[in-house]
C-alpha cells in the first residue's frame, strides 16, 4: 500500500527542507510510524524543489511557482504519476483542488481529508465542499463531535465517513524533572504553564484572572506563561497591575524555542488552557507527552483530549471563577498519580504510534470494502454472461 500525503497551501517563504521537516514534526512522526509498515510519501510545497529521505518517508519538495490553478494541476499529476493506494489531504477547505485530484488518479485509490481546525464554509464554497464529499471516502477528525457541524451543514454527508484521530502528536519525551527545573530555573509549588497566542480565543486573561484568585490561597504556587506575540500583553499586564500582593507570582516568559519547551513541559506539573475553539490541541497533547496534568476548557477537542475522566480537570471557558475552583481541586491532586495518568492518555491516545494505528484501519478497512465491492461486481458479471 502506497499512502501519499498532501497539501495544497504553500509557503514559499521557507527554502531548507530540514528546517521545513523539523517545523512540522509535529505531523511527520505519524508518517514515519505509518512508513514501518508501508511505503509512505510526502509532497510538501515550499521555496525549494528536490527529494529527501527521513525515517523511512519519501519527502518530495515542489516549488511550482506558477498560479494557484497551476500550481494544483502539477502537483495532482505529480500524485497521479506516484501511483498511490492512498491519498492523506491536509485540511478541509480545498474542494476544487480535491475534486481535480479525484478526476486525474480515478475512482481506485481513496481519499481521506485531514481536519486542521477549519470550521465549515457559507455560501458557494459551503456548496463545493457538500459536492466534493462525494469523491471523498473519508475524514479524521479528533472526534465525531468535532465533526458534527460539519454533517449538520450538509458538507459530510454520512457520519460513517467521521474517523476519530488527532492531526498531529508530540516529539517530546519525558525527562528527568529535576534536571528540567534546573534548567528552565523554577520556583514554586506547584508550577502551571500556559503557552500559546495572546490573543482572545486562547484567552490569557481570563486565564491570568482564575490564576490570581486562585494564588491568594496558594502563596506557593506559579504560573508560567510562554507565548510568540504581544496581542493582549498589555491586558495581562493592566490586569496584573491590580493585585500586587499576588503579581509576582505569574511570570510571563514572552519567545522561547521549540527545542526549549520539552524542558518546559517537564518542568510544569499542570498545563492550562483557556482556549474558546480548538480543531485539536496541540500544546496540550505535547505536555501531557511529558507528563504535565490537563486543566482545560470544556469544549469538544479538549473533552475528546481528557477522555471520559481520564485525567485532568475542565472548566467553562471565560469562566474565571470556575478556572479558580479547578485550580484549588487540582492543588489537592496525587500529582505523582495524575501525572502518570495524563502521560498514560497520551500515549494510547495521541501518541504517533496510536494515531498512525487508527489511520491504518481507517485505510485497510476502505481497501477491504472496495476489494469486496470490485469482487462482487465481477460476479455479477460473471453470472449474467
Amino acid at each position: 500500500m502506497h499512502i501519499i500525503s498532501l497539501g495544497y497551501s504553500h509557503s514559499p517563504g521557507f527554502n531548507d527542507p530540514v528546517k521545513w521537516l523539523t517545523r512540522i514534526s509535529f505531523y511527520t512522526g505519524i508518517l514515519e510510524e505509518l512508513a514501518k509498515s508501508y511505503a509512505v510519501t510526502s509532497i510538501e510545497q515550499i521555496g525549494y524543489t528536490g527529494e529527501l529521505q527521513q525515517a523511512g518517508v519519501n519527502y518530495h519538495f515542489l516549488d511550482t511557482g506558477k498560479s494557484p490553478y497551476q500550481s494544483t494541476t502539477a502537483l495532482n499529476r505529480h500524485v497521479k504519476a506516484l501511483k498511490p493506494d492512498i491519498v492523506l489531504v491536509n485540511g478541509l477547505i480545498f474542494p476544487l483542488q480535491v475534486m481535480q485530484l479525484r478526476w486525474m488518479i480515478g475512482n481506485d485509490p481513496a481519499i481521506f481529508l485531514l481536519h486542521r481546525a477549519e470550521k465549515p464554509a457559507f455560501g458557494i464554497r459551503r456548496s463545493m465542499q457538500a459536492f466534493a464529499d462525494r469523491f471523498i471516502d473519508g475524514y479524521f477528525f479528533i472526534s465525531k463531535e468535532m465533526a458534527m457541524p460539519w454533517i449538520r451543514s450538509k458538507i459530510i454527508s454520512r457520519s460513517e465517513k467521521i474517523i476519530e484521530a488527532m492531526d498531529a502528536s508530540s516529539v517530546f519525551q519525558r525527562v528527568n524533572k529535576e534536571e528540567a527545573r534546573e534548567r528552565t530555573e523554577v520556583t514554586g509549588q506547584p508550577v502551571f504553564l500556559w503557552v500559546g497566542r495572546l490573543e482572545k480565543n486562547k484567552d490569557p486573561v481570563t486565564v491570568v484572572k482564575g490564576f490570581l484568585e486562585f494564588a491568594k490561597h496558594a502563596p506557593l504556587s506559579r504560573l508560567y506563561m510562554i507565548y510568540q506575540d504581544d496581542g493582549l500583553l498589555q491586558d495581562v499586564q493592566q490586569l496584573l497591575a491590580t493585585v500586587p500582593e499576588v503579581m509576582e507570582q505569574v511570570v510571563l516568559l514572552g519567545k522561547k524555542s521549540r527545542e526549549a519547551l520539552q524542558d518546559w513541559y517537564n518542568t510544569a506539573d499542570f498545563i492550562i488552557s483557556g482556549s474558546h475553539y480548538e480543531g485539536s490541541g496541540i500544546a496540550i497533547v505535547e505536555a501531557m507527552s511529558c507528563g504535565c496534568i490537563p486543566v482545560l476548557t470544556d469544549i469538544p477537542s479538549f473533552r475528546k483530549i481528557r477522555g471520559e475522566g481520564e485525567c485532568g480537570l475542565l472548566y467553562e471557558a471565560g469562566d474565571h471563577e470556575g478556572l479558580t475552583k479547578a485550580l484549588l481541586q487540582a492543588e489537592r491532586m496525587n500529582r505523582h498519580t495524575e501525572r502518570e495518568k495524563a502521560y498514560k492518555r497520551f500515549v494510547e491516545e495521541f501518541s504517533p504510534h496510536a494515531i498512525a494505528k487508527k489511520m491504518e484501519d481507517a485505510f485497510l478497512q476502505r481497501n477491504t470494502m472496495r476489494s469486496f465491492l470490485v469482487n462482487k461486481r465481477k460476479k455479477r458479471i460473471t453470472e449474467v454472461s
